[in-house]
């Protein structure tokens, strides 16, 4: 094992997470390299600090634990300890994904206090070494932060984003591409019935690209373009074979489902500096904090300008949050984007 193991304890007692911050902290083997309150504050400090493992309480503020962990799990399949004091939930907790459970005993001595840190570290020591988490029916295959992809390792990925006016932007990038390009995957906020048919004359219109709705569990490939499905919300993950998407339905995230920001943030957990993301057009805010991930991983960042934006509101708040490297008209983003690849390896066949 290179290194210590990176914990993070998710409580919604400030008392507790300082306690079992210090007394775990003593085992030569953890660090605690952060903590968190509520749900919403854990998913922060997952991207930021990339725990090897995660304590987690379930009755929490905002979110319970099982909630938390039935939407964490298919993004950051990171290993998870629910400690708790209701037992009754631990069955629960390991169906949406922990991969062990302990119990918050009555503490009345200092020796039995002790007795609970040292169980608690030995949980998580055994978390540590395993290699997937199962949520639901889905296996996961877990990325120790020792084990990241690095950007020498790694295939780029193109992610593209957008709202009002972006269904007619997309065509105008993806003509810009061939059947070598790396894989492209889509959100676009539109109706459920359209989706499948914007995928379609998407293919009608660049055969030379694979261009699809997403399915739940496809493969990328050079030269594939995946749209997400309206009311379904796409994440891409990698594993030994590559990248690969999900498709599931769940609440809207930054007011829509599918969400950019969903997408984007996930490219940024999986592909980090390999990632290529474009923010198109569109109302509201929906993809500036995504873009801002993938930008703080090292990805490289695009926002279509305001002069050819239908509506100026999503690339705006981007480039006001720090996200865009780069601002540039609908017309000069593919070329720019072609501009940020290896040379020869994705040569495109147009």
């Amino acid at each position: 094992m290179n290194g210590k193991i990176r914990v993070l304890l998710v409580d919604d007692s400030k008392l507790f997470r300082e306690v079992a911050t210090k007394l775990m902290s003593h085992d030569d083997m953890i660090e605690i390299v952060a903590s968190a309150g509520d749900p919403y504050e854990a998913r922060d400090k997952i991207i930021e600090y990339k725990p090897d493992v995660m304590v987690l309480d379930i009755e929490m503020p905002k979110m319970n634990g099982i909630t938390f962990l039935e939407k964490l799990i298919p993004q950051f399949p990171i290993p998870v300890v629910v400690c708790s004091s209701t037992p009754v939930n631990a069955f629960a907790a390991l169906e949406a994904g922990a991969v062990d459970y302990v119990r918050k005993p009555h503490i009345k001595t200092s020796d039995e206090l002790y007795a609970f840190a040292q169980e608690l570290n030995c949980r998580v020591k055994t978390a540590n070494t395993a290699k997937s988490v199962r949520s639901g029916s889905i296996v996961y295959t877990i990325k120790h932060c020792s084990e990241n992809i690095t950007a020498s390792q790694s295939d780029e990925l193109i992610a593209i984003g957008g709202s009002t006016g972006a269904t007619e932007a997309v065509p105008e990038i993806l003509k810009g591409f061939g059947r070598n390009t790396p894989p492209v995957v889509v959100v676009v906020h539109m109706p459920e019935s359209f989706t499948a048919i914007y995928a379609q004359r998407l293919y009608q219109q660049f055969p030379e690209l694979e261009v699809e709705e997403a399915r739940h569990g496809t493969y990328l490939k050079r030269g594939s373009v995946i749209v997400a499905a309206g009311k379904k919300h796409m994440r891409v993950f990698r594993d030994d074979k590559g990248y690969f998407v999900t498709s599931h339905s769940g609440e809207k995230v930054s007011g829509h489902c599918p969400s950019v920001d969903v997408l984007f943030e996930s490219v940024a957990a999986c592909a980090k500096s390999a990632a290529i993301a474009v923010l198109l057009t569109g109302m509201g805010s929906d993809g500036a904090a995504g873009l801002k991930h993938i930008r703080d991983s090292g990805g490289y960042t695009i926002g279509q300008d305001k002069e050819s934006c239908v509506v100026y509101g999503m690339p705006q708040v981007a480039m006001e949050n720090g996200a865009v490297i780069k601002q540039l008209p609908l017309e000069k983003i593919a070329d720019e984007v072609n501009a940020r690849l290896k040379v020869g390896e994705y040569e495109n066949n147009k």
